[in-house]
């Protein structure tokens, strides 16, 4: 019986003793030494230096989670022009994030509020950035309509405050997603302590926070003052423990900085406006969606909303909202967000209300067959300017670029403290398979391979005659003078045969202007970058860095 009792006890301590070293072994490998070359991991003598504590991406600021997956895009229910403008294609999403309503009044005041503390447009060198970055409350007006309210009241009064902005051009939309990528990221960086508290309210022209910047070239961010730059707690107690530099920035390794706020990708939009998730038993689709929302009706079918309109748009002739005493959408102009029901991903007004500009060039047909992965066509590659000296070259105020567009408004490409963009040359290209020019908005439709008139053979590619390009559209021209006099060239020519250029951008979405055919995620327009209008705003999205799903895979009956 002693003798059963010591050998259960000894192989009970050889089990204890296997698993505690299995343990430390797996510990050892994900922690301690690394599984390439077995030296040991952020090691005190030097070595390789990795943050094993680092943790998926965080969600920013008003965003929400879409987990990605495969979708047909393009497919509308009804198609009476029959033009193959939605020509259904099957493609694959990745997991990104994307902002829970339209960018609204108040957020778009945040960021011109911004603009005129740092750059005052009292200041010549100045005075730019603000005014181009002004919406144009003007598209309120109507040949046949009173709507001075809107045009005096809509953006900047409190009433307002909460309804989705427009009169932003596709350009103002790119350059605030810009802005408030720099601000997420500059107020993580002191919420961590790694720069000085409170300095964000306080800086100059000169002194501003980019991301790419602090990045790519630390030392001059907030204009080379590095009391900033490194004056919070984390970094003032790893500076005590080590004379070296290293560790004293925050690099993209680190885990802590968000990517780039953008706009999202026509794909990435239609995808999550459809909220196929509702639809979904294990991995195939139950059915087909109309809307955002269940069903093939635009009203409600509960018993305490019976009749009222699920989303914000246009029932019919001079009926924006109903009769008087029973508006069956709550608005007659656009609504404050969150005023219906969510989609099944939790994103509002993705049907209704404002049209929302989307970051893809417009082509008529998506083009499925050269790619089905995260398709998106507006790709213009570029990359930090660099010196003789190795160095970046950082926008000061003395080299700002600006940029008149087609309407004669003048806008600021880049601020100071940003990092000087220049187009890939054939050093990134040469003997490259999957890109050859730095600018591929056109690539496969619209450039001279693709007109009817190219040859492989015979002509320099560079001598076809301009009037055959695969779009015709009118080259209107505006420049202006040192004055600020506008000289404007229009394009009189009678022969242009289409409107599509690679300055059109789609824009998705029905709005508070629009009959429920537009509601359709799938239908798509186009519309000038540099325009606006009253009826298109805009929403942001984020790319999803890891893993594709924040929780594990599990049955949805």
């Amino acid at each position: 019986m002693n003798l059963k009792k010591t050998l259960v006890l000894r192989l009970c301590m050889v089990l204890a003793a296997t698993l505690f070293l299995g343990s430390c072994n797996k510990s050892r490998d994900y922690k301690d030494s690394s599984r390439a070359t077995g030296w040991k991991m952020n090691a005190k003598e030097g070595g390789f230096q990795y943050n094993p504590k680092a943790k998926e991406q965080e969600t920013g600021p008003g965003l929400v989670f879409i987990e990605g997956g495969t979708f047909t895009m393009g497919r509308v229910q009804d198609d009476p022009m029959h033009d193959w403008n939605n020509t259904p294609n099957q493609q694959h999403v990745q997991s990104f994030y994307m902002d829970e309503t339209e960018v609204t009044n108040l957020m778009y005041l945040e960021y011109l509020d911004w603009l005129k503390n740092v750059f005052p447009p009292s200041e010549e060198n100045y005075k730019r950035i603000y005014k181009g970055a002004l919406l144009d409350t003007l598209v309120w007006r109507n040949r046949l309509g009173y709507n001075e309210v809107m045009t005096n009241n809509y953006l900047r009064h409190p009433a307002y405050a909460d309804y989705p902005v427009v009169g932003v051009s596709w350009i103002q939309a790119v350059e605030f997603s810009n802005w408030r990528t720099d601000r997420v990221n500059e107020h993580i960086l002191e919420r961590e302590g790694v720069t000085t508290r409170n300095a964000r309210y306080e800086v100059e022209a000169g002194e501003t926070f980019n991301t790419e910047t602090y990045l790519n070239a630390p030392t001059q961010t907030y204009g080379g003052n590095d009391s900033i730059t490194r004056g919070g707690r984390y970094s003032q107690g790893i500076a005590k423990k080590s004379k070296d530099s290293t560790g004293l920035y925050i690099q993209r390794q680190d885990g802590l900085l968000l990517p780039g706020y953008r706009l999202p990708t026509e794909a990435e939009w239609e995808y999550a406006a459809l909220g196929l998730v509702g639809l979904r038993s294990y991995n195939v689709y139950r059915g087909r969606k109309k809307y955002p929302w269940d069903g093939q009706y635009t009203r409600s079918g509960k018993r305490r909303s019976r009749g009222d309109q699920l989303a914000n748009f246009k029932q019919g002739d001079g009926d924006y909202g109903g009769i008087a005493g029973w508006s069956d959408d709550g608005a007659d102009i656009t609504a404050q967000v969150k005023s219906y029901e969510p989609n099944d991903h939790g994103l509002y007004d993705m049907a209704g209300n404002v049209a929302e500009w989307v970051a893809d060039v417009y082509r008529p047909i998506v083009d499925d067959e050269f790619n089905d992965f995260n398709y998106f066509r507006g790709n213009v590659y570029s990359k930090n300017h660099i010196d003789k000296d190795g160095k970046v070259k950082i926008i000061t105020a003395d080299s700002i670029v600006y940029d008149t567009l087609s309407n004669g408004r003048i806008v600021a490409r880049n601020l100071p403290g940003e990092i000087l963009q220049v187009p890939v040359d054939e050093n990134e290209t040469y003997l490259r398979t999957q890109f050859s020019d730095s600018d591929n908005r056109d690539y496969r439709d619209g450039d001279k391979r693709s007109t009817r008139y190219y040859q492989s053979f015979g002509e320099d590619e560079e001598e076809i005659d301009e009037s055959k390009r695969m779009y015709n559209s009118p080259k209107h021209s505006v420049s202006a003078d040192s004055t600020g006099g506008l000289d404007r060239q229009f394009d009189k020519t009678s022969n242009r045969t289409s409107l599509i250029d690679n300055e059109v951008r789609v824009y998705k979405g029905g709005s508070w202007r629009d009959r429920d055919y537009w509601l359709d995620p799938a239908q798509r327009r186009y519309f000038p970058e540099d325009m606006a209008t009253d009826y298109i705003g805009f929403r942001c999205a984020m790319s999803r860095v890891g893993s594709k799903t924040q929780k594990g895979k599990r049955p949805r009956n």
